[in-house]
């Protein structure tokens, strides 16, 4: 097809048979028309191709709506400047008081004789109208059209500027077709464009009217008016957010619009009650949340289902389940921007809270996030929560670290397919590795609380299996027939097939779990061990080491337990440090390792030299750890101890139960019991006859050297004398030999129970006596009374014979003195 030039001269239009208006106007016209595609034609048509085109059009319409408008203000700001400025006439000539002086320089400056009437007439017009000033700048007239006579009209219709259409075209939506006889025909209408220009006109107006207005000064409040206005403001948003909190709760399906409602108050803007709103509403919102929220977690739709068609109350699930997963979502995004907003120490412009009161509101910010973190593991978003915790745990500000501690030991202590434990400590490597081990010692102590053993496994695996009743063998007899009884046996015996499939496919998930969490544990440990071995993260390493050694794989026992000794002969490790080194080292070789042919010795000399640092201060809680190395070192491992070894590590033990708490002493004496009832010839150190050469050496570090059967256990008659009554059984019973029968035997309450476990019931943290000392009853008092009385009924007694006697010798001297008298 041959191309037709858009615009034509006149020669063109008049040697062509095309009229001159199709030449201007209907070739543009027909160029920039679009066709309404068919509905035929939009099936055929990808999705991605209608978003693409749908895309670049909204982009073109922007485009073009944002030049009009730059534009059309141009104009209007011209158009008010050009009013604004009013005409002035040109200035006339003064007429001076001596014409006749500069008559002849005036003519020679204006020649006005020479110009013709009519254009001198013209510029009198132009002087005192001066419409060059107040003409229409947004016409496309030339300034001095009047002057060109002689111009065509055509010529100057064609030197006018073209202007394309900028505005922007309207849009169309597109709705449901109507099938009739003929077809199907589309239907379509047009979207409704925002005039911004007009609204933008109308805000300069309002402006112009407004600085024109001038605004009353506000009454003056006293403040007990002030405040009873706030308690007022207080109730009142008090009232509301219980009342959208009820209808949340009485019909979440319903009104899960009115959540949107709740959580737009945080945004509260009144600044006498913003602070306390907020914080009202982050509690209420979490309230609701843990009570809506299902037991499940909500998946996002495939464009297939979006697609299927389903029922209405499939339909209203799911806008209820898409509208509570984003109104979530939203509510932890403003959690979150609260706490980056108080560690940032910045406001926004149009916040009304200040720095100091974002600190509480960062707090209650942090209580919400750990509840839902505790209370709801199973559903969205519950990686994003961990994420923005655990780094809270190393957070300089106590409060929140404690709060941050304690959420994530309730959620490790209640997981027990093990999901969140592992996204955990997942961020918690990731957090320890990104800071450069430069964390507090608390975050690795979380590590403990772990539900990592398979006593714990079996025990998690039974709860988890559902359990089923059935049926007994009189209800089948009596309810049902025989036929009915046989299938019933057979529906029983695939059911119990299933529920055994489905409790074992569970524990082997968690198996697996278990392991990753353990391999990410220990990988974060060793990494330690090698790299940061003087970090305040090491007791923390070593005590998670003695914890979970037992499930550290056999091939890296040989390696740690050079790395363990190597820590512990540098002589950089505190009494307690090393003490968690020996423990782990026992719990490596009393598990697994019992394969390898390794001889601890050094680690039984190290304990041995450590006992004597410990003592009734500070250091009196660390006997805890020394009875669990005890407990491994002798009580699992009896066969590989020698005799002298387990004489000598008792007397130093019933030496060292004389300068600790109460509690300590008894947990002593309850492993020297073991001592004499595991080992033979434990008696020796209760008789005083020395039962071979040399002289016992107390102050020598090396157990099997010190000559320890050559000395004996006076310590326990000191003991038997101790002030606490525990003590004192303790030590009789070990003097008689530590019987299990008989009169010297030991109550089932303390012969049952274990060395650990007597160390923290009689622990004395509470700065009371335990066990409490009995109080003095009535009877004592009653007791003392009578003792009183009596004491007086004697005193009387004596005083009564005293002055009978007295009076007595008075009578008898006074007799005497009247006899010598009568004889004279």
């Amino acid at each position: 097809m041959r191309s037709v030039p858009l615009f034509r001269s006149p020669e063109m239009c008049s040697k062509s048979w095309w009229p001159r208006c199709w030449c201007l106007t209907e070739e543009p016209r027909r160029r920039n028309k679009k066709r309404v595609p068919s509905f035929r034609k939009l099936l055929r048509t990808s999705q991605i191709k209608l978003d693409n085109k749908l895309k670049n059009k909204q982009y073109k319409q922007k485009s073009a709506a944002k030049k009009y408008r730059k534009e059309q203000k141009k104009l209007r700001e011209a158009v008010r400047d050009a009013i604004s400025r009013k005409p002035f006439p040109l200035e006339e000539c003064k007429k001076k008081q001596v014409a006749g002086k500069y008559k002849e320089e005036e003519e020679d400056a204006l020649p006005l004789d020479m110009m013709d009437e009519d254009d001198l007439k013209l510029m009198e017009d132009l002087a005192q109208k001066a419409s060059f000033l107040t003409r229409d700048l947004s016409s496309n007239e030339p300034v001095h059209v009047k002057k060109r006579k002689h111009e065509s009209v055509i010529e100057k219709y064609e030197k006018v500027p073209r202007r394309m259409q900028t505005e922007p075209e309207k849009e169309l939506i597109h709705l449901l077709p109507i099938k009739d006889k003929s077809g199907i025909i589309p239907q379509a209408v047009e979207k409704p464009v925002l005039n911004v220009a007009h609204d933008e006109e109308e805000g300069t107006e309002e402006m112009e009217e407004g600085e024109d207005f001038v605004e009353e000064p506000l009454p003056v409040l006293t403040p007990e008016e002030m405040a009873a206005q706030r308690r007022q403001k207080l109730q009142e948003r008090k009232m509301h957010i219980a009342a959208l909190a009820s209808a949340i709760l009485s019909e979440p399906d319903n009104n899960i619009k009115k959540l949107k409602e709740l959580r737009a108050m945080l945004m509260e803007q009144d600044p006498n009650v913003a602070v306390i709103v907020r914080k009202l509403v982050m509690v209420s919102l979490m309230e609701i949340f843990k009570d809506i929220v299902p037991s499940y977690k909500i998946r996002p739709l495939t464009e297939a289902e979006k697609a299927t068609k389903v029922k209405k109350e499939t339909q209203k699930l799911r806008e209820f389940e898409e509208g509570l997963v984003s109104q979530y979502k939203f509510y932890l995004e403003n959690l979150e921007q609260t706490i980056k907003d108080w560690k940032q120490r910045k406001l926004k412009k149009s916040n009304v809270i200040s720095l100091k009161a974002y600190k509480g509101l960062a707090e209650v910010a942090v209580k919400c996030l750990c509840e839902l973190l505790v209370a709801l593991p199973h559903f969205n978003f519950h990686n994003n929560i961990i994420v923005l915790i655990v780094p809270l745990m190393n957070d300089p500000s106590k409060m929140i670290s404690e709060l941050c501690f304690e959420a994530v030991k309730k959620l490790f202590k209640q997981d027990k397919l093990g999901y969140a434990s592992l996204g955990v400590v997942k961020v918690i490597s990731g957090l320890v590795r990104g800071r450069n081990y430069d964390v507090r010692p608390e975050v690795l102590k979380v590590f403990l609380h772990l539900r990592i053993k398979e006593v714990e496994l079996q025990k998690d695996s039974e709860d988890i299996a559902p359990k089923k009743k059935f049926m007994t063998y009189k209800e089948k007899r009596k309810n049902l027939s025989r036929m009915q009884r046989k299938w019933k046996k057979a529906e029983e015996k695939l059911e119990r097939e299933l529920l055994e499939a489905e409790a074992s496919e569970s524990k082997e998930k968690k198996l697996k779990l278990h392991t990753e969490t353990l391999n990410i544990v220990f990988v974060t440990y060793f990494r330690i061990l090698k790299k940061a071995q003087k970090s305040p993260l090491l007791p923390a390493v070593l005590e998670g080491l003695a914890k979970f050694a037992h499930l550290i794989n056999v091939e890296f026992f040989d390696d740690l337990l050079i790395v363990l000794h190597s820590l512990i002969a540098s002589g950089d490790l505190s009494y307690r440090e090393s003490l968690h080194c020996i423990l782990s080292a026992f719990h490596i070789l009393s598990g697994q390792g019992d394969v390898l042919n390794i001889d601890p010795m050094k680690f039984y000399t190290h304990l041995y030299k450590t006992l004597f640092s410990l003592h009734a201060g500070g250091t009196n809680e660390d006997i805890g750890i020394v009875l669990q190395c005890l407990d491994v070192m002798f009580a699992k491992r009896r066969k590989q101890v020698s005799q002298q070894r387990a004489l000598a590590f008792l007397k130093r033990l019933s030496t060292l139960a004389l300068h600790v708490l109460p509690n300590s002493s008894v947990g002593i004496l309850a492993t020297n019991r073991i001592f004499m009832q595991m080992f033979p010839k434990m008696d020796l150190l209760l008789d005083n006859e020395s039962q071979g050469s040399g002289v016992y050496l107390p102050e020598l570090d090396e157990p099997e050297h010190c000559n320890a059967q050559n000395t004996a256990l006076w310590e326990l008659h000191l003991l038997q004398r101790h002030y606490h009554p525990t003590v004192q059984k303790f030590a009789a019973h070990l003097i008689a030999g530590a019987p299990t029968e008989g009169s010297g035997a030991l109550s089932l309450d303390f012969s049952q129970r274990s060395a650990t476990e007597l160390f923290e019931a009689y622990c004395m943290k509470g700065m009371t006596f335990n066990p409490p000392v009995a109080s003095v009853t009535p009877r004592r008092k009653d007791t003392f009374s009578q003792m009183d009385s009596f004491l007086d009924e004697e005193l009387n007694k004596q005083l009564q014979q005293h002055i009978s006697e007295t009076v007595v010798h008075k009578s008898l001297d006074f007799a005497k003195h009247l006899k010598e008298t009568s004889l004279s």
